[in-house]
């Protein structure tokens, strides 16, 4: 069903799967040039950006709403502060980055298309990454049991679960299409290997390159 999966390409010193486990890692490092000016949102512990700024060189910022996380950030050497991304990005001017970074927290902001512009107001790229809620596990999952699905990408109880928005592969070439945005690149994911046919169905996460059109 579809063609083989082909290991992710890898960048750098070392693989960025091997050092901090995430395949739509390794497909962000890939694409990211060097010293590239790179704000990440939703930045965790700073892991990424401290990854790219040793093997890049590249000048990186982030934004994470966890006070905690912010603080471990900092003590890797990121330039970090806590904030929220529903609440925008008026802070910074228009093409301040050369990369926008959102992996893997698209589906759980509040107003995921006032993210994303402004996102493609502040970088002349942005690179996306989520969660594919298409993928036959899910379908399977939901078909099966008849609740709410629960995977290994989709572990929660419904009532505790922070994803809101349960976005597919599909809908978002929907929106980016009806947006006029251009898609410079696409990967899909299973694991850490790289899906070609179908992704709609066999892909777990999906990475997207995106400028204006």
């Amino acid at each position: 069903m579809g063609a083989p999966a082909q290991p992710v390409a890898t960048t750098g010193r070392r693989l960025v799967r091997e050092v901090l486990g995430r395949g739509d890692y390794a497909i962000i490092g890939e694409i990211i040039e060097p010293r590239a000016k790179v704000l990440d949102l939703g930045c965790g512990d700073g892991q990424l950006l401290e990854w790219l700024a040793d093997n890049k060189n590249v000048r990186g910022s982030g934004v994470e709403i966890s006070s905690e996380r912010v603080r471990q950030a900092i003590a890797r050497g990121v330039s970090a502060y806590q904030g929220d991304i529903d609440q925008g990005l008026a802070d910074y001017p228009d093409h301040a980055f050369d990369y926008v970074i959102l992996s893997q927290t698209l589906q759980q902001t509040l107003k995921p298309l006032k993210v994303l512009t402004e996102m493609l107001r502040v970088g002349q790229r942005i690179i996306v990454a989520f969660p594919n809620f298409g993928h036959w596990r899910v379908r399977w999952s939901h078909l099966v049991s008849g609740r709410a699905p629960r995977t290994g990408l989709f572990p929660y109880e419904w009532y505790e679960s922070p994803n809101i928005h349960f976005l597919t592969i599909d809908d978002f070439e929907i929106l980016c299409r009806d947006q006029k945005w251009v898609i410079e690149r696409r990967y899909f994911l299973a694991g850490n290997r790289r899906v070609s046919g179908m992704p709609n169905l066999m892909a777990e996460i999906a990475v997207y390159c995106i400028r204006k059109g």
